[in-house]
Formats: C-alpha cells, sequence, structure tokens
C-alpha cells in the first residue's frame, strides 16, 4: 500500500512510519527538514530493508507546498492511506500570547490537513477505497491553561474531521481522528519519563495500524487515548 505521512521525521509521525515499514508498504515521508526526514528514512530502513521510501521537504501550511507534496506523491502512485499529522505547539493564553499565534496555530495544525487532503482524497474517490486519519490532541476537547491558540486550532482541526468523514462515509473511504494526550515526544523534552508517566509515541502508531486491519464494514470515527494516570 502506498502510506503518505506527514510530520514523519520525528516524534509520531516517524513512529507511524516504523510501524507500517514492518510490511511491505510504500512510505511516502513529509516533513521541513529534509536531512532529519532523511536521516528518519535510513533508520527505518533497518527494520525493513525491503521497504520503498520517497523523501519529500515541504512547508504543507502553505498552499504551494502541499500542492507539490501531492503532486509529487501522486505522480508514484495512488495513496491507499493519508496521515496528516504535521503540525505544531506554541504555548500560550488567549489574552497574552504573542501576535500571530493563532495565525501560526491555524496554518501548521489546520491548513496543511485541509490543504493536502483536498488534493489527495480525490483519487481516493475515483477508486472507492482509502482511509485518512487526522492527528488531532485533547486540546481539542477541552480548554487548558496555556492552551490558547493551540487548542483553538485543533478545535479547528477536529471540525474539519468531522465534517471530511461526513463527506466521505458513502465513498467507500474511512475518516479516524486520533486524540492524543502526552506524548513523549520533542514537546516534552527534558522530561523525566522513567516511570512511564506519559505514552510512547509507538502506542499511537499502533492504535492506527490496528484500525487498518479491521474489516471495511468497520471505521472508529474518534480515538481518545490518555496516559493510565491522566492528563499532567
Amino acid at each position: 500500500m502506498n502510506i503518505i505521512i506527514t510530520g514523519a521525521s520525528r516524534g509520531i509521525g516517524k513512529a507511524i512510519a516504523e510501524k507500517f515499514a514492518t510490511e511491505n508498504n510504500t512510505l511516502f515521508l513529509c516533513s521541513k527538514n529534509i536531512e532529519t526526514l532523511d536521516k528518519t528514512a535510513s533508520e527505518i530502513k533497518l527494520i525493513n530493508n525491503n521497504v520503498e521510501i520517497f523523501t519529500f521537504s515541504a512547508d504543507l501550511s502553505i498552499k504551494e507546498g502541499a500542492s507539490k507534496f501531492a503532486t509529487f506523491c501522486l505522480n508514484k502512485g495512488e495513496p491507499d492511506i493519508l496521515i496528516n499529522n504535521a503540525g505544531n505547539f506554541i504555548p500560550g493564553n488567549i489574552l497574552d500570547e504573542p501576535d500571530g499565534n493563532l495565525e501560526a496555530m491555524i496554518a501548521h495544525n489546520l491548513y496543511s490537513a485541509y490543504f493536502l487532503t483536498r488534493l489527495l482524497a480525490p483519487s481516493m474517490v475515483l477508486k472507492k477505497s482509502g482511509y485518512i486519519f487526522n492527528i488531532s490532541s485533547i486540546a481539542a476537547l477541552k480548554g487548558y491553561d496555556n492552551g490558547g491558540s493551540y487548542s483553538i486550532s485543533k478545535f479547528a482541526l477536529d471540525g474539519f474531521s468531522k465534517n471530511l468523514r461526513l463527506e466521505l462515509q458513502n465513498k467507500s473511504i474511512k475518516v479516524t481522528t486520533i486524540y492524543p494526550g502526552a506524548v513523549f515526544t520533542d514537546s516534552w523534552k527534558g522530561f523525566d519519563n522513567s516511570d512511564n508517566r506519559i505514552m510512547q509515541a509507538s502506542d499511537i502508531a499502533e492504535m492506527i495500524f490496528a484500525c487498518t486491519k479491521l474489516n471495511p464494514s468497520a471505521v472508529p470515527e474518534e480515538i481518545v487515548i490518555r496516559p493510565q494516570l491522566g492528563d499532567l
């Protein structure tokens, strides 16, 4: 299968790529930092040297970047699974966060998924098959201190995902929204997780991979996954 993963150079995106590499899928990995992305691709090859990996550097929050990556993918094959994982987190509260936070968060966390999906989903519609995952956050479920524009952008992504699910449900295309709690990625750099207080990126990858193994008649619309002891 052709698996497209954004934000794939590290964290959750990298873990997802590693999981799908255990089978002989073709991976299309996108990130803004091509050096880190190529290093990730080399590491994934150690898991399964037979997996085919294409890397592409683009800023998907900009329509032109999304268009270039979509064209790159479509020229090599029809997408089977699209995982919209690209995003960013800038902390702050609405009344005192720096000017421009909202625009940046909406661009990174909503536009990247919106632009790319609009470009790739028509191919899935034509072949009447496909699966789209949108990686959201528990920040889309409730407000929290220092969430500010990040939380707003994830609420917006949630609206996008819900509408996408409705539009595609009669076209044999699945849509699942993942709402992770705290995951041990670069956002938690310096945190002592020796007692496994927060989740691993591989936990999210395992959940997504499992969804793709269900019968065509079943789709988990929304998955909330939190640390066992709850949110921090």
